[in-house]
């Protein structure tokens, strides 16, 4: 029978309920989990050891929008840098969390650093890379008794490419013993899972609160990642970080992040992200915070910045200016976030349209906040203006991009709240 009405219903399906994980930093906190908004997180690059050069991505990263920002911690060096680095974040008014990244060594530096213990405000562990036999359960025990000690919350992260061996093999016996034994994916898959969740009940067992425990099952292609996170969600109720392993350059990095993570954030299932692109030369570290932030806001789980509406191009449409202005303008926007949303509260909600010729271009700057509609080829060059789906003037002359910034920023000023900024 055909439906004389259309269901109008979210895709996005309810939240996984899990335990709400709170990382301090002085008088701030970020919540990771119990339905708070999906976390976005980076990675330095830097050496730890070099202070200035890591405070300095540190603040860029911070800026970007990276609600924490993770330091690799992998030498004494490295450890004695982490509190002056805390320190100069702190002077220079960034608060943003800092996360310690520990392999192999993280049980002798976290011990023989408290300093370091200290200064982070949360530890990541991978149970593949803490030791063997006894040793690892000695190692991961010492570990967790820091975070218990300091109460600092902890993400256990099994990785793909450093799997605890023994565990793998339990696994494989296991499966061996099976009726009708599972492919070499499935054990790779259970062996990730049962790591991530055992290491976690451990970490129960040893003190540490539940809600104190991130877990991570990283792969590195989007269908493994899929699959396992699914699982992962289905058995336990940790708060679950969500990344693509290795992800790689460009765009392939970023098309293979956003295809694995849309999916399960669309499923409800992800409390933090991080987008783990390899930088192209030159490339700014801060791409991944945006590539996050853009994939949370366009899948309609958060919004950061503005986003720009733009149209492709096409014959109609052979000058750059719009593209130009399509570019400067969301450039634009970003750049002045960071006062903005002190100042401007729900500013980060504003839906602005750049479009390039006559066809769509009146129609869509109309269905944004404020719109803007360039000539194409053989149109006026006149340029029309729209604010909440009204003409509001039109603009001629070189400066099109700086008349309609001028337009934009008297539109934030008079629509969206003020909040006196305090020293």
């Amino acid at each position: 029978m055909k439906s004389n009405s259309i269901a109008l219903v979210s895709g996005i399906a309810p939240r996984k309920k899990t335990f709400g994980v709170i990382v301090r930093q002085g008088k701030k906190t970020v919540v990771i989990g119990n339905g708070a908004p999906v976390v976005v997180q980076s990675m330095t690059n830097t050496a730890t050891d070099d202070v200035d050069s890591t405070v300095r991505q540190v603040f860029e990263l911070a800026k970007a929008g990276s609600e924490l920002v993770r330091l690799t911690v992998n030498t004494p060096e490295a450890a004695a840098a982490v509190p002056s680095i805390r320190e100069k974040l702190d002077a220079a008014g960034c608060d943003v969390p800092l996360v310690g990244d520990f392999h192999y060594n993280g049980h002798l530096l976290l011990t023989q650093f408290p300093e370091c213990a200290k200064a982070l405000s949360k530890y990541r562990i991978n149970p593949g890379n803490v030791g063997q036999g006894a040793k690892k359960d000695a190692h991961f025990a010492d570990m967790i008794a820091v975070a218990c000690q300091y109460d600092k919350p902890v993400r256990i992260g099994v990785n793909w490419g450093s799997m605890d061996q023994a565990l793998l093999e339990r696994i494989r016996d296991e499966n061996a013993k099976r009726d009708d034994p599972w492919p070499i994916q499935g054990v790779m898959y259970e062996a990730l899972i049962t790591s991530a969740i055992e290491s976690a009940d451990r970490a129960v067992e040893l003190g540490l609160p539940a809600d104190h425990i991130v877990l991570s099952c990283k792969v590195s292609q989007v269908q493994d990642l899929i699959a396992v996170y699914r699982e992962l969600s289905n058995r336990c109720s940790y708060a679950l970080h969500l990344g693509l392993t290795e992800a790689g350059v460009g765009s392939k990095g970023i098309v293979a992040s956003v295809a694995a993570l849309s999916v399960l954030l669309q499923e409800g299932i992800g409390d933090t992200i991080r987008i783990s692109l390899t930088p192209e030369p030159g490339e700014a570290r801060t791409r991944e915070v945006v590539v996050a932030q853009e994939l949370l806001q366009t899948t309609g789980l958060r919004n950061f910045v503005p986003l720009v509406t733009s149209c492709p191009g096409c014959g109609r449409t052979s000058s750059s200016l719009f593209q130009e202005l399509a570019t400067s303008t969301q450039n634009y926007l970003r750049n002045q976030m960071p006062e903005w949303k002190e100042r401007y509260p729900g500013v980060e909600t504003m839906s602005v349209a750049v479009m390039g010729c006559i066809v769509n271009g009146p129609g869509e700057s109309r269905h944004a906040n404020i719109g803007i509609s360039l000539p194409g080829n053989g149109e006026s060059p006149a340029v029309p203006v729209f604010e909440d789906g009204q003409k509001k003037k039109t603009l001629r002359g070189d400066n099109i991009d700086k008349q309609f910034q001028k337009i934009i920023l008297e539109y934030v000023q008079s629509h969206y709240g003020v909040k006196e900024l305090t020293d």
